[in-house]
């Protein structure tokens, strides 16, 4: 009976070694099954080919059903086609069965950006800052979020705390540009693209070039805005911001034949581009050819009402003596944009032309009815009540 017993102890003794084994030996083969398609997945991922990439993520999850390469690999897979929710669905997965990765919540802040809603993303970046306040990449991001907000405090804080860590650091300088540009403050947007051109003199980023350009023009330092925009002329010859630059210093420079020059090329790459036909019709108007610059304007009309288009063919009018049909087509243009003072100005003036004081102070005086400040048409009201001389 002894000997039955031990040999049943023994087999029980041996069965339970030989489980456990298999059993690790198993986990062993899935780890390996896993890491090998967690690899494989991302390296499709890489090349761009992303319904294979996912087909391999999914594998994953038939091993291991809360696997956090394979969620966060889908969440990937889907941010790259742009679709983003379901992109969050899977980084949301992740994050329930693995607070804190990482990789998911880089990926749904990212999300959440491409969505525009920056304060999202904003909050799980800050999660992250919270175990990690001296991460570069982030902080540029959150600071990016923040200027999108157009919190300009909190965004220039965190750009200069990475130009603290990283002197030159090209993503915080790019952004502090884009900061004070975007608030109007162009010497101090001037200061920083300068310093990222210098930094890259050898490979120059034509973005960079345009935009010390458009820092100029906002300065009105025409002049020096056309050199950069020449340069980023010769890296792009059709580059529409360069064109645009070029057309609108030489506008600010009164070398009206110039600016055609320009707003022409870049109508040959786009014709239908209502805004440059208008501007090209203003460009025509101001030296004179009043032909030209009716075939613009109402091409540009023919496409969609634009106001300047309209403003630029009751100046014609005004500028070939047409007073009562300019006067008409500002009345009418005023209608539709009540706030606009420059339209009240050219009408006052045609009033004036036509010995019609009284309605030109009228129309000025309609313009103040709206309580906006506007100090061309008080002090316009002013002569004209004052009987100074108007110009």
């Amino acid at each position: 009976m002894e000997a039955t017993i031990e040999s049943i102890e023994s087999t029980e003794s041996e069965t339970e070694e030989d489980f456990f084994e298999e059993s690790i030996g198993e986990e062993n083969q899935d780890a390996d099954r896993i890491s090998e398609l967690s690899k494989g997945g991302y390296q499709l991922l890489k090349n761009n080919k992303i319904t294979d990439a996912k087909d391999m993520f999914k594998k994953i999850l038939d091993i291991e059903n809360n696997n956090n390469y394979a969620l966060v690999g889908l969440g990937d897979s889907e941010r790259k086609q742009n679709n983003h929710y379901k992109a969050i669905g899977y980084y949301n997965e992740c994050l329930s069965y693995h607070p804190g990765n990482n990789y998911a919540l880089f990926g749904l802040a990212d999300c959440y950006k491409a969505l525009n809603q920056y304060r999202k993303a904003i909050d799980i970046w800050e999660q992250y800052l919270v175990h990690d306040d001296r991460n570069i990449t982030v902080l540029t991001r959150v600071a990016d979020a923040y200027r999108k907000i157009h919190d300009f405090k909190k965004s220039k804080e965190l750009y200069l705390k990475v130009l603290d860590m990283e002197q030159d650091n090209a993503y915080a300088l790019i952004g502090l540009g884009h900061l004070h540009y975007d608030f109007k403050e162009y010497k101090d947007a001037l200061y920083y693209w300068t310093k990222m051109l210098e930094l890259n003199e050898s490979v120059v980023d034509i973005r960079v070039l345009t935009s010390i350009g458009n820092c100029h023009r906002k300065l009105k330092t025409f002049e020096n805005g056309v050199a950069y925009f020449e340069r980023a002329l010769v890296l792009d010859p059709n580059n529409f911001y360069a064109l645009f630059g070029l057309a609108d210093c030489y506008r600010g420079m009164n070398q009206q034949y110039r600016s055609i020059e320009y707003w022409n090329k870049i109508l040959a790459l786009d014709p239908d581009n209502k805004v440059i036909l208008t501007r090209s019709g203003d460009a025509y108007r101001n030296t004179g050819d009043y032909k030209t610059a009716v075939e613009y304007y109402n091409k540009a009309l023919d496409i969609a009402f634009d106001v300047y288009a309209a403003l630029g063919l009751a100046l014609i009018c005004k500028g070939e003596g047409k007073y009562e049909e300019a006067a008409e087509r500002l009345s009418n243009l005023i209608r539709n944009d009540i706030k606009n003072y420059r339209l009240y100005i050219d009408l006052a003036d045609c009033y004036i032309k036509l010995n019609r004081k009284q309605d030109a102070v009228s129309a000025l005086e309609n313009f103040q009815k709206q309580g906006i400040r506007c100090p061309p048409i008080s002090d316009m009201l002013d002569k004209l009540k004052n009987n100074k001389p108007i110009y």
